[in-house]
Order: structure tokens, then sequence, then C-alpha cells
């Protein structure tokens, strides 16, 4: 399994920088918005939170399916499920990466590097959504589009398309560092919220529609 190859390839390289005497022991391990370091970790936290991290949620992203009430709509769409964790435990070495390489003195702004990973995380999320069948765990889960499958079908068919324009957006953020982390919150917390609204207002309309009349 990619994902798995991917959470291995992050503890090498964790354990590899580990050994290296130049790295200190206290680490720079998060940066405000400006890409200004504001607070630090241990060495062994800063070099290994995120191979620990990718081991606690690779389990998790398997087991959620098989526990699914719902896990027979789950396989119509698991192969671009199982193709998204593999995507994100990229992202996760991608961070572990970049974050390694400022530790070791590169210089660079840590936000735009973020902006193109966000991006194609966001893109293929947008995917994920386009291809999801109602479920208890994977998609946009509001009381609404749980309770049909119309409603779940006609906000994820918008959703898709709106996080693959959030990962576009996302991407140019690398291209205006200054105002990257707007391009790559904005646009998704905007979406997300309208989302949740359209399925409201989806749920209404059906329940506004007409009963047939039942014929004697």
């Amino acid at each position: 399994m990619a994902a798995a190859a991917i959470v291995v390839l992050s503890f090498a390289v964790a354990l590899y920088a580990y050994q290296d005497p130049s790295i200190p022991d206290r680490v720079p391990a998060h940066w405000n918005a400006a890409g200004q370091v504001d607070g630090y970790l241990p060495k062994f936290w800063g070099l290994f939170f995120v191979p620990i991290l990718g081991v606690l949620l690779l389990p998790l992203f398997i087991v959620l399916p098989r526990i699914d009430p719902l896990k027979k709509n789950i396989m119509e769409f698991r192969h671009y499920y199982d193709g998204f964790i593999a995507v994100f435990m990229g992202f996760l070495f991608y961070l572990q990466i970049i974050t390694l390489l400022l530790i070791t003195g590169s210089d660079f702004h840590i936000i735009q590097a973020l902006a193109p990973a966000f991006g194609v995380l966001f893109y293929c999320i947008g995917i994920l959504l386009g291809k999801s069948k109602r479920n208890w765990f994977i998609g946009i889960r509001t009381p609404w589009t749980l309770s049909s499958d119309k409603i779940w079908d006609r906000t994820h068919a918008l959703g898709g398309r709106l996080f693959k324009i959030a990962g576009v957006l996302s991407l140019l953020g690398a291209f205006f560092y200054e105002h990257a982390l707007w391009f790559i919150l904005a646009p998704i917390i905007a979406f997300s919220a309208f989302l949740v609204v359209y399925s409201y207002f989806e749920y209404r309309k059906q329940g506004k529609r007409p009963k047939k009349k039942a014929h004697k």
C-alpha cells in the first residue's frame, strides 16, 4: 500500500535526521502567518511528530470504512478513497520535509511552500467528494445530506467542483506569498460553510415538493 510505504519512509527520514549532530536539542515547530518561527519542540518530537501522526491516522483511515453502517456505499468509491489516503500521507511527508529543510538552515517562506501542497490536497478532496456516496464518515456529513441520497449527491457534486476551485486558488498562493494564507484558508472556509447551507436548502426544497396523491 502506497500510504504505508510513505509512513515508513517518513520514519526513515526522521531517524536519519535525529542522528545528525548539527540539529539542536530544540527545533522550530510552528510558524506564524508571516512565516516567522513562534514555537519550538524538543528534537525528538520535532522530528518524529509527523511520522507518529501518520502511524496513528493510517489505521483509522483503514478501519472507518469497515465499521460504517453504509460500508456498501463506500465500496462504490473505495478506489478514490484509497488514493486520497496516499495523497494525505504524501501531504504529511511533504510537511515533514519542508520543516526539516527549515530546521537545517534553508531559507524560504513556509506558507508559500505549503500553498501548492494544500492546493493538491484540496483538489484531491474535490475528486473524492464528487465520487462519494452517502456514508457516515467520508464527505460533507450534515443532517440533511445524511437524510437523502439525492441531497447527498447534489451537495457532493457541487462540493467536488468547489474544492477543486479551492485547490487552484491555493496553488496561486505560491505566487503571492504575502497573501498565501488567505489563498489557502479563505476559499475553503467559505466553500465549506456554503455547502452546509446549500444542503439545508436542498432539504427544504425537497420537503416542499407536493406529494403525489395515491390512486384509489
